[in-house]
């Protein structure tokens, strides 16, 4: 498997065009031009035709790979007749369309059996994953969009991940669950190019992260909604995230889920920064967050470093602990830079702006207790030492314009390092109510114009260890 996954990894270098000079958006880029599918036909096939039922009982996957690989055959497009087809793992091949109009509902079975391990990427480290329900796995020119439903009938992977975490929290073990308690996604897009998802898709009860997307490069997400808190709190359920991809669209999405709604990741300490991919050109806009940690994130793993991203026209309505976050340790290493926000209105959220680079310790700093002998190979990977002069994140060049906020606790909260200190934020247009002003701390060249934020309980910015902060007094 590892010979396979280095393999995958090389070829990913030369499809995906990373270290090869990807042209950057323009500082005012509103739009960014991707790459649609091609060489698509005519030609529909029809998933009962290979014996797919539909009946909510029968297990469905085999006859639906059927239909998949017959349909990417005469590049066609995979129509299924209303219906609830329960399946485990399906994947998608190149050159095909997957359409699921509305009263379809393809059901992830329960039995992690279904979901068949393969070479990935994971809250920031490769190793072997369950698969996805819906998988476009090193494929490229795939289509997805239709007005049904993907519903990872997620509830008996989140009850798993609950019992390890407390069992695991007790023993100083909390940055190990997220790992050992394998759960599927709901959509990966692996390794792949021109890829398009939505047309008014309903994603639900994912078991983990909702949509992914790694390695990859164009792809667009356009119109769909997210609803993970159904059926119980579903934890790690982010809506989109980013990985290490670049040239990516998320447009006119809705998501409700129960930790960050679109989230932007580039690897995670030792083996995100031997990886070394960014996170590059990418355009979110017009969507709306409701439930979720944050209405947009970055991090935590930062390690192959985010640049050139436009994020704007977003509703967060909540609640949401943060309005904006950026958030990264001490032994993640990478680079943040060029990322322009605005246009963002925040009605429910504790923090409005946020940037934490010493976030979560107890998950972001992992250390194997001195009596345990017997372990997963990937806890190695988890605990490699990082040199602190690679570890330090780097906060520089963003640039955060028009949020309007109200009934917050804390209106920014702006955190690094003594040696690596955040330099080069500029907030303008910014009208937030807050119960108190914040911190900016270890930051250099913060400039604040044209904007109100209002501590209701009256006092001043807290600034530590800064230089040539303006706009604030």
């Amino acid at each position: 498997m590892r010979r396979l996954f280095l393999k995958m990894t090389c070829a990913t270098v030369a499809a995906t065009g990373f270290g090869l000079g990807v042209p950057a958006l323009a500082a005012d880029a509103d739009d960014i031009a991707i790459d649609a599918p091609k060489d698509l036909t005519d030609a529909v096939i029809h998933a009962s035709a290979y014996g797919a039922k539909g009946d909510g009982i029968t297990n469905d996957t085999a006859a639906l790979q059927r239909a998949i690989d017959a349909t990417a055959a005469v590049h066609g497009t995979l129509v299924l007749k209303p219906g609830t087809y329960l399946t485990g793992s399906l994947f998608l091949k190149s050159g095909m369309a997957l359409r699921l109009d509305k009263g379809v509902t393809l059901m992830g079975e329960q039995d992690i059996a279904g979901y068949p391990d393969m070479p990935t990427r994971i809250a920031g480290i490769e190793l072997s994953w369950p698969s996805a329900l819906l998988n476009v796995y090193g494929q490229s020119d795939v289509k997805i969009y239709g007005e049904g439903t993907i519903d990872g009938n997620g509830k008996v992977f989140w009850e798993r991940f609950n019992s390890i975490r407390y069992d695991y929290e007790a023993r100083g073990l909390r940055w190990a669950a997220d790992y050992d308690a394998k759960r599927p996604r709901l959509i990966q897009i692996y390794n792949s190019s021109r890829v398009e998802l939505g047309g008014g898709l309903m994603l639900t009860r994912s078991g983990f992260w909702t949509v992914q997307v790694v390695y990859s490069n164009n792809v667009k997400v356009s119109g769909i909604t997210v609803r993970n808190n159904v059926d119980g709190k579903g934890p790690s359920t982010d809506g989109v995230d980013i990985d290490s991809s670049h040239t990516v669209l998320v447009e006119n999405a809705d998501i409700d889920a129960n930790d960050d709604a679109l989230c932007l990741k580039a690897g995670r300490d030792a083996d995100g920064l031997r990886v070394n991919r960014p996170t590059e050109n990418v355009v979110i806009r017009n969507s709306t967050v409701r439930t979720a940690y944050a209405g947009i994130t970055f991090g935590s793993e930062t390690s192959g470093g985010i640049r050139n991203v436009r994020v704007y026209g977003l509703k967060v309505v909540g609640p949401v602990r943060y309005g904006i976050l950026f958030k990264s340790a001490a032994t993640r290493g990478g680079r943040a830079s060029d990322i322009h926000i605005r246009d963002i209105d925040v009605s429910e959220a504790e923090t409005g702006i946020r940037i934490n680079l010493n976030w979560f310790p107890a998950y972001s700093y992992a250390k194997i207790p001195d009596d345990l002998t017997d372990y997963p190979s990937y806890w190695t990977t988890l605990t490699t030492q990082v040199p602190k002069d690679k570890g330090l994140p780097q906060v520089h060049d963003i640039h955060i314009s028009r949020v309007r906020a109200r009934g917050l606790k804390t209106a920014i909260e702006l955190e690094a390092y003594p040696d690596a200190p955040l330099s080069d934020i500029h907030l303008e247009d910014i009208d937030i109510e807050a119960a108190q002003f914040g911190v900016i701390r270890h930051a250099r060249n913060v400039h604040v114009a044209r904007s109100r934020i209002v501590a209701q309980n009256g006092g001043k910015i807290i600034l530590e260890n800064t230089e040539n902060i303006t706009g604030l007094t």
